[in-house]
This record gives C-alpha cells, sequence and structure tokens, in this order.
C-alpha cells in the first residue's frame, strides 16, 4: 500500500476494510510530527483518536502527589483514545512524544459519521479494547507484586510471548521502564544487574537475551 495510507493501514481498527474504504478515512486525518518531550495530548483536550505512525508516544497520568505513572508506550501501529471517540471524556491521561514521532489524529465528530457508513468498526473497537484492557490488568498485577525482579521477570517473559522470540527490544528507556514497574531507574539498574548476575538475561542497552526463560518464571 502507498505511504498515503501508513496511519490507516497500520491499524487493526481499520485494516481490514477495503482499500477504497481506508482512502476515504485517511482524508479524514489531520498528520501531526511532534518532537521528543512534546505533548500530544492533555486531559480536557479534544476528543480524538491518536494513531501513532513512528516513533513512540508514552501515555501516563499524575499521582496525587504529582509523581508521574506510565500506564503504555504506544508504538508504530498502535493507538490512544479510542474511548474518546465514543464520547468518554479524558480526565487523567497525557501523551508524550519519546522521540521525534509522527502522528494521525481522527476527531470524535469524523469517526461518528464514519460509524454511520461502517457499522461493523464499532464491534471491531470493542475487541481491541478489550485486549487493551487486559493489558491494564496485566500491569496492575506487576505493581501488586512486591518485589521488583518479579515485576522485571514478568515483563520481559510477556514482552518474549508477544515478540515469540527470547530476543528483545526493550520498547522504552530506563527512566520510563522504571516508572512503568513502579521503581526507581537506579532499583531497575540493579535488578537487571541482579538478573544478569544470575545468568537468566543478557542485556546491551535496550537489547536484552532471555537465556533461561523457566529460571525468570521461578523468580
Amino acid at each position: 500500500m502507498s505511504q498515503e495510507h501508513l496511519c490507516v493501514s497500520l491499524v487493526p481498527l481499520f485494516n481490514h476494510l477495503e482499500v477504497a474504504d481506508q482512502r476515504k478515512i485517511h482524508a479524514l486525518v489531520t498528520h501531526r510530527m511532534v518532537d521528543k518531550g512534546e505533548q500530544i495530548f492533555t486531559p480536557n483536550g479534544e476528543k480524538q483518536l491518536v494513531i501513532v505512525a513512528r516513533g513512540n508516544m508514552k501515555v501516563y497520568q499524575l499521582s496525587s502527589n504529582g509523581k508521574e505513572q506510565v500506564l503504555r508506550v504506544v508504538e508504530p501501529g498502535e493507538y490512544e483514545g479510542e474511548n474518546q471517540l465514543f464520547g468518554v471524556k479524558n480526565d487523567a491521561l497525557f501523551g508524550e512524544a519519546l522521540e521525534p514521532t509522527e502522528v494521525c489524529i481522527l476527531r470524535q465528530k469524523d469517526f461518528s459519521n464514519l460509524l454511520l457508513k461502517y457499522p461493523q468498526l464499532s464491534l471491531k473497537l470493542l475487541e481491541i479494547n478489550a485486549t487493551k484492557m487486559v493489558k491494564t490488568e496485566q500491569q496492575t498485577q506487576f505493581l501488586m507484586m512486591e518485589k521488583v525482579e518479579e515485576r522485571l521477570a514478568t515483563y520481559l517473559l510477556d514482552l518474549a510471548k508477544v515478540a515469540e522470540s527470547d530476543n528483545l527490544v526493550l520498547p522504552m528507556k530506563m527512566k520510563e521502564l522504571a516508572l512503568f514497574l513502579g521503581t526507581t531507574p537506579e532499583t531497575l539498574s540493579r535488578k537487571f544487574k541482579l538478573l544478569e548476575s544470575k545468568q537468566l538475561i543478557s542485556r546491551q542497552r535496550r537489547k536484552v537475551t532471555l537465556l533461561d526463560s523457566e529460571g525468570l518464571e521461578d523468580i
């Protein structure tokens, strides 16, 4: 498919449609380039779906004491804001570029018109949202684990399942991963070294190889 359909063709919500229909949806999408550290959306902003075409976007919320809690990192082909397409208000979430990032934005009012033409999108969106909720529940389980090494081992095993490989590239930097796992970068670094000392993994910066999956599961 040509470059012009990059955003729409990347997204499971739309890529099952005919090319002609994807072109119609693409015409409603606004493209935006954002720099590293730039906010892409904030609470109480316009209701919209944000699709990441290139780069990475972290989605986070602030705790009562103002501490940042990373909920997920949105990679190319993934998106944030699907609930807003049905009118749900965003009153807590921020989206920020982790690197120079290209996003495509679909406004709620435009999506409402799409549903009239393509009612099957409603079912597809519910299906995708259910999968996303499972991932959110998994992160909640991470934070309930008392030991940071347990959270890290579980996270690495989950990454390996998704990648279907023992050779992984961490999707976020140490600072963001530490926030995601509910710890500090210093503690996370020590836990990586702990797993390496036990010969469970090998690591070079963001490249991690699982050497002993059963050992990680035992943790």
